[in-house]
């Protein structure tokens, strides 16, 4: 009988959540990026092998919301652990067990069972000083099961999928074969987008940056997919730090971005960018539901 299920990736922001559920499913779906708090809403990645479908939730990374956009981060992370079939957590094991991991316990604790610990970034520690944040989690008496992986290496991976299945109910497939993702094409082309500004600006501009897709339109005789899209960011001041000099850092982002969605889609891209300073947009409940990424 096959076993086919939802499962919550939680955690803190950075652990490595995304990195691990594109190795699963075997292609991006979910961007990834050095800076913390990248993911802002669920990602549904799909993975489908011959014992069953692993439905994988990427959620925004745990954390203290300062904005109304990391209350609504937050509040995609608590639906998801709420409604999957299993819920993953991953945690960073070269970093200390701070406040964010206790909080994402607590949540845990509140959430039904099953739920499967990952001790990530194995790869940056020393073996040794795996076991005590082993112990610890093991401790907490909340998982069914606590397996250290590296989703850069891909150590311990290649037993996740049938320890993930195992603890999935029963039933056929939840999506078609084939499907890696339900993401809309708009939103995939955002996420693109901001992953390459994250990757080339200053560490106070990515909480500040959002991408609008205003439209996508095929031009036929050119074979072309051509992308309008708006960079938003929260100060005056942080327009000419995305921009670059002399337009350079958008020509890069835009570049590196049309180059990804190309291998993505199998077409051809244009991307037309622009730039616009909208002061306090993370409080702007009307704007951030128009928001693409």
């Amino acid at each position: 009988m096959r076993r086919s299920g939802t499962v919550a990736v939680v955690g803190r922001p950075n652990a490595g959540k995304s990195t691990i559920v594109n190795a699963l499913v075997g292609e991006k779906v979910a961007i990834v990026s050095d800076k913390p708090q990248t993911t802002r809403r669920r990602i549904l990645g799909i993975r489908t092998s011959p014992e069953g479908q692993v439905v994988f939730v990427d959620t925004p990374g745990i954390h203290k919301p300062l904005h109304r956009l990391n209350r609504v981060m937050l509040d995609e992370a608590l639906e998801a652990i709420r409604e999957v079939d299993l819920r993953l957590l991953v945690v960073d094991a070269a970093e200390p067990a701070g406040a964010g991991d206790k909080y994402a316990l607590e949540m845990l604790r509140s959430a039904p069972a099953p739920r499967i610990a990952l001790l990530n970034k194995i790869d940056l520690v020393p073996k040794p000083s795996l076991l005590p944040r082993l112990a610890q989690l093991g401790e907490t008496g909340l998982f069914e099961e606590i397996v250290p992986v590296s989703a850069v290496t891909g150590d311990g991976l290649d037993l996740l999928p049938g320890i993930l299945l195992a603890h999935l109910p029963e039933g056929d497939d939840l999506y078609p074969e084939g499907t890696v993702t339900t993401s809309e094409e708009t939103v995939r082309i955002a996420e693109v987008i901001r992953e390459k500004f994250l990757h080339l600006t200053r560490e106070e501009i990515p909480y500040g940056l959002g991408i609008v897709v205003e439209g996508v339109r095929a031009d036929v005789e050119r074979r072309i997919t051509v992308v309008q899209a708006l960079v938003v960011v929260d100060k005056e001041s942080h327009k000419k730090i995305v921009l670059g000099s002399k337009g350079r850092l958008i020509r890069d982002a835009g570049t590196a971005a049309r180059l990804e969605l190309e291998r993505t889609f199998g077409t051809r891209f244009f991307l037309e960018l622009n730039v616009a300073a909208r002061p306090g947009w993370r409080e702007d409940g009307r704007f951030l539901a128009s928001l693409t990424s």
